[in-house]
C-alpha cells in the first residue's frame, strides 16, 4: 500500500508562486501516473493536473493552464506542482494521487487511489 505526503502549501498574496511536493513510499512508483486534485469549500473535488510515470503526457484543467506546471522526480518518489500566478480561486486542500494500475493513464477521478493527507493553499486578494 502506497503512502502520499504533500508538503509546501501556504498562505501567498494573489499574483504569488507555491511550489507542492508530493512524495511516495514504496517502490513502483515509477510505474503509476499521478495527480493533483484539489476541493475547495463547498465544493467537489476536481483534477487539477496529472503526468504520466515517464513524464511524456501532462493534462491540466482548463482553470490552471499556463500558471501551474506539473512534474516529477522518480529518482525520489517525488511529483510536484509548481503554481504561478496564484488567484483567490485557487484557495483549496490539494491532494496528490496515484492511479489505480500501473502504466495506465486516464483523467477520470475513479481511476486514482492512495490519496495523501491534503495540504491547504490559501490565496489573498
Amino acid at each position: 500500500q502506497v503512502q502520499l505526503a504533500e508538503s509546501g502549501g501556504g498562505l501567498v498574496q494573489a499574483g504569488g508562486s507555491l511550489r507542492l511536493s508530493c512524495q511516495a513510499s514504496g517502490r513502483s512508483f515509477s510505474s503509476y501516473t499521478m495527480g493533483w486534485f484539489r476541493q475547495a469549500p463547498a465544493m467537489e473535488r476536481e483534477l487539477v493536473a496529472a503526468i504520466t510515470w515517464a513524464g511524456d503526457i501532462s493534462y491540466y484543467a482548463d482553470s490552471v493552464k499556463g500558471r501551474f506546471t506539473i512534474s516529477r522526480d522518480n529518482a525520489k518518489n517525488t511529483v510536484y506542482l509548481e503554481m504561478n500566478s496564484l488567484k483567490p480561486d485557487d484557495t483549496a486542500v490539494y491532494y496528490c494521487a496515484r492511479d489505480a494500475r500501473a502504466h495506465h493513464y486516464s483523467t477520470a477521478e475513479t481511476n486514482f487511489e492512495s490519496w495523501g493527507q491534503g495540504t491547504q493553499v490559501t490565496v489573498s486578494s
